[in-house]
Formats: C-alpha cells, sequence, structure tokens
C-alpha cells in the first residue's frame, strides 16, 4: 500500500469519530514524526510505498486515536509557546489559553531586576519553562503533588535548557516558602464535576482527573488556599496570575477581594472569563 492510499484508508476509519480535517491533520503529524516527511512531500511523493514497520505504526496509532487518546499523547509529544514538550498521561495536554496567561506574565514583568516566581501544580512544567527560558534574571520553583509529573517536568526543563527548582508537596500542606515570592502563577484544577457532560471524550477518558476536576461542593478549593498562602507568601508588590473557571470568574475575583488583594480579570481568544491578576 502506498502513502497516498494509507491516508484515504486512514482518514475514512476515523472519520465515524473526528472531522475529516481533524482526522488528516493527525495523519500528516503522524507522517512528520514517523516518517520525517512534511504535508507538501507526502504529496509529491504519495505513490512511495509504506513499508510494513510504518503501516503498523500507523495501524497502531489508528487503534488509540479510535479510542479517543489525544494525539500528543500517541506522539508523547506537543509543541507549547513555540517550545517543545514531553508529555505523557500524567499531565495535562497544554493548552493555547495558557500560553496566553505566559503573554500576561511576561508583559507585566520587570525583565531586568531578580525576581522569584513560583509556579503551584506545574504539572509538565508548561508554564515554569517558558517564563524561566524568557526571564532569565528570575528564579522559578515549581510545585506539584505527582512524583510523575515533576520527573517529565525536569525532563522538559533539560530539553528546554532552562534551570527550574522543582518541589514535590501538596499544595495543601504548604505553608511558608523558604523565601518571599514576587510571581505567583497556578493553572489548578477548576472544572467541577458537573461540567463534565461539555467536555469531548479525550480529555474524559485519557487526561489525569486529579488535575482537572473539583468537587460541586467546594469548586473554588484551590484558589482558597493560594491566596491563604499568598497572604504569608508574597513580597510587598508582588503578583498572583492565575488560569480560572469561566463560569466562577466573578466568585473567584471576590474571593481574592475578601483576602485583601485587587483583581482584574482578563479574556482568553475565545471571549471567556478564563484568567485573573491579583496584587
Amino acid at each position: 500500500m502506498n502513502l497516498g492510499e494509507y491516508k484515504k484508508h486512514f482518514v475514512a476509519q476515523l472519520e465515524k469519530e473526528y472531522p475529516r480535517t481533524e482526522a488528516e491533520t493527525f495523519f500528516y503529524w503522524l507522517a512528520e514524526d514517523y516518517l520525517k516527511m512534511k504535508r507538501l512531500q507526502l504529496v509529491l511523493n504519495h505513490e512511495k510505498e509504506l513499508k510494513p514497520f510504518r503501516k503498523e505504526q500507523f495501524d497502531t496509532a489508528l487503534i488509540r486515536l479510535k479510542n479517543h487518546e489525544p494525539i500528543q499523547y500517541i506522539l508523547g509529544k506537543c509543541e507549547f509557546f513555540g517550545i517543545p514538550f514531553l508529555v505523557n498521561p500524567s499531565v495535562l495536554i497544554p493548552r493555547p489559553e495558557t500560553e496566553e496567561l505566559v503573554n500576561w506574565i511576561l508583559a507585566e514583568t520587570n525583565q531586568f531586576s531578580k525576581f522569584s516566581i513560583l509556579d503551584i501544580g506545574t504539572g509538565s512544567g508548561s508554564i515554569a519553562i517558558p517564563l524561566a527560558k524568557n526571564l532569565t534574571n528570575a528564579e522559578v520553583f515549581a510545585v506539584d503533588i505527582s512524583e510523575s509529573a515533576l520527573e517529565l517536568a525536569t525532563e522538559n526543563a533539560l530539553l528546554n535548557h532552562v534551570r527550574v527548582n522543582f518541589i514535590l508537596k501538596d499544595i495543601f500542606k504548604l505553608e511558608k516558602f523558604p523565601r518571599k515570592i514576587d510571581i505567583l502563577v497556578s493553572n489548578p484544577p477548576y472544572v467541577r464535576e458537573t461540567e463534565k457532560a461539555e467536555m469531548k471524550l479525550n480529555v474524559l477518558n485519557h487526561e489525569p482527573e486529579t488535575a482537572l476536576f473539583v468537587n460541586d461542593s467546594d469548586p473554588l478549593i484551590f484558589y482558597r488556599k493560594i491566596a491563604e498562602f499568598a497572604r504569608e507568601n508574597l513580597s510587598e508588590n508582588g503578583k498572583i496570575f492565575m488560569e480560572i473557571n469561566q463560569y466562577l470568574s466573578t466568585e473567584t475575583a471576590l474571593l481574592f477581594q475578601k483576602n485583601g488583594f485587587k483583581t482584574e480579570l482578563r479574556k482568553d481568544i475565545f471571549g471567556n472569563e478564563r484568567m485573573l491578576k491579583a496584587f
């Protein structure tokens, strides 16, 4: 079977589960990884025979895609903020909205004086690592409760040639930080159980629940802890940047205001109030 024939087969197998354009994109991503061929090269070489072991690779990925496994987990990598990241099911796949959060921090940060950053719930390191890469004058710390997530984050820091001080710790047991923090950032779990119906199967069935969901009875539990932690550990002119639940933006802002902070909400590219700054 040649490449053109296999592509038709691949897309046809996925059309019941995904839009055709998305299925084609999956094929191109896999081809670039497995065959080291860009889209134009595939078009020009569509009659090239697909070797049996390569066909087996594609077939295995096809089965996983039919099971709604994210393509990023199949490839074991993705790109975020223009740099490469390794990903696996122990961490969330970085979202474009989180890039906006990183950009907001960079836009409001003095890039010449020395300061400290703490990322709470770092996962793959997708916030801490771009900040460390772009703010070479900052000392960056990152906390997570998952040992496997921190192992992957450490690999990502090495991959991107940056230094991040990773700490294995449950935020609910973190009271006093060794030094004052100038920038505190977090993308904590904030999706309520009742919102699961809105989510796609690739997220529900494959991404880590503990990094996504909170109980409906106390959906702001992580933000309350972050506010309490910040009261004791944020420097005098320190700032907090967070990704938040768009449906609870007002409630989240009010929580920080009650803890003595001023707040600013910001919408993402889709027009949702997805980010909050407290200062």
